[in-house]
């Protein structure tokens, strides 16, 4: 199989460090607010992953982690008035529970800055042994960016453009503006540990580096995380971890595309932030799954005002037919290994989960033809879907069971059909301004439609 490989910048073939072993990190949520799409996006992508790595036969020990120490958590903390670690548990807890309801797994080890306070120090002082790390003098710890040459192999900046766009701690204990935090000194009031420099807490960076050690050693096959991370942060630990042991960190850097809303970064300046929960109570799960796999993970994900309302449709309609054929041939049990091949292939170029999905639409379409012949095939195709893409969480629910649940939700009243008539007229007579204006009012109705040939479909949303 083959992955692409950020450090690099070209896919290669994936090859463990040790056989039939893989080790993987990725960076989770810093829990300074509720999960939001963007978080389930990442989170789903990598247990998918995960889930494909096993499946190819390969143990796979998938760590993530909590940053639920940082000056974010903090700020909130304090805006709230609960104590910082209090306030980064019970949000940990909140997430989990929505992270549960996606039905997204859990990873093989929960890793949290927290329970590493000990680990982070030890790293810092080999660091500083090594001269890769100096004391401030203000009881703040700094990594020396000029002592590792290699730094910036990542990202591809030069020291020119790595101040841009960037937040930089500016300090005159610094020796260059280039270095970072290992250790921030407490400030009044703050969460802190005792650390050979004084009471601190660690910053943002040394955490997964210190981590990853801990739980892997000095090397690990595949690091992941959104896009964002790749400057500085993955920069950083690149830097901190390599220092430190004098061998390559990850041989297979990943990462996944961002958020947009409605062609618009999702950023809480734009008050456009889409979070898990508000999702999950509008659509089900494995529609929140269709929606975020039909694309590529490396592309930034559009999320528009049908796409949710647009994979629910597709699952109603995957499901009705499931249903007509579960019927059909109660007694059939064999599958189409084909599909599974056909899966494997486009998970093998680099989690192709678009042309995975993408496939879906032709498997389904000649079930439909068989059912119609009365073919028994086409039941052996549907009990493959539903093995195969088990695998991205699809089609795991009883067919009769998600339809009542739908019908019941999309029983339209009597206002929203007839308006949802006059636009398919409008629309027959290529009216399409009329149309247009027909369909922001069932929008404000809280209504989503979907157009076929010559019919439509409504959705709530």
């Amino acid at each position: 199989m083959k992955i692409y490989n950020s450090l690099t910048r070209r896919k290669e073939d994936f090859v463990p460090i040790e056989e039939g072993k893989v080790k993987m990190y990725a960076c989770g949520i810093t829990v300074s607010g509720e999960a939001h799409i963007g978080h389930g996006f990442q989170a789903l992508v990598y247990d998918v992953f995960r889930k494909f790595l096993e499946k190819q036969g390969y143990r796979v020990v998938y760590a993530r982690n909590y940053t639920d120490v940082d000056d974010k958590i903090i700020a909130k903390s304090k805006e709230v008035g609960v104590p910082a670690d209090e306030y980064a548990r019970k949000m940990i807890e909140k997430i989990d529970a929505v992270m549960a309801k996606a039905h997204i797994d859990e990873p093989t080890l929960w890793l949290k800055a927290t329970d590493h306070i000990g680990v982070i120090i030890s790293f810092i002082e080999e660091l500083i042994r090594g001269g890769h790390a100096y004391e401030g003098g203000n009881g703040d710890v700094y990594f020396d960016v000029d002592s590792f040459p290699a730094y910036g192999q990542l990202s591809g900046r030069d020291k020119e453009d790595m101040l841009d766009g960037v937040r930089v701690e500016n300090d005159e204990n610094k020796r260059s503006a280039y270095d970072f935090a290992l250790w921030k000194a407490a400030k009044p009031g703050e969460i802190c540990w005792d650390s050979p420099w004084g009471k601190g807490r660690p910053g943002w960076h040394i955490e997964c580096s210190a981590m990853n050690h801990a739980a892997f050693g000095d090397r690990i096959d595949i690091h992941g995380g959104g896009r964002d991370l790749i400057f500085p942060h993955h920069e950083n630990e690149i830097a901190q971890s390599e220092a430190l042991t004098g061998k390559k960190f990850a041989n297979y850097w990943i990462h996944n595309g961002l958020i947009k809303v409605n062609g618009q970064k999702m950023s809480k300046s734009l008050g456009n932030v889409i979070l898990m929960e508000d999702v999950l109570a509008r659509y089900s799960d494995e529609a929140l799954k269709l929606a975020l796999l039909s694309g590529n993970y490396r592309a930034d994900l559009n999320i528009t005002d049908n796409l949710f309302p647009d994979a629910e449709a597709h699952l109603v309609r995957f499901y009705t037919l499931i249903a007509k054929i579960e019927a059909a041939f109660p007694a059939e049990e064999g599958g189409m290994p084909e599909i599974d091949a056909e899966f494997d292939a486009a998970m093998s170029d680099d989690f192709n989960t678009s042309l995975a999905v993408a496939n879906l639409f032709g498997y389904f379409r000649e079930a439909a033809k068989l059912l119609a012949a009365g073919d028994p095939k086409a039941r052996r195709i549907t009990n493959q879907i539903r093995r195969t893409y088990s695998l991205l969480g699809l089609f795991g629910k009883d067919a009769a069971e998600y339809l009542a649940r739908y019908a019941a939700e999309d029983e339209a009243p009597a206002e929203v059909r007839e308006i949802a008539q006059a636009r398919l007229e409008a629309r027959r007579n290529r009216d399409w301004a009329k149309s247009d204006e027909l369909r922001e009012k069932l929008k404000e109705l809280g209504y989503a439609v979907k157009d076929s040939k010559d019919s439509y479909t409504l959705s709530k949303i």
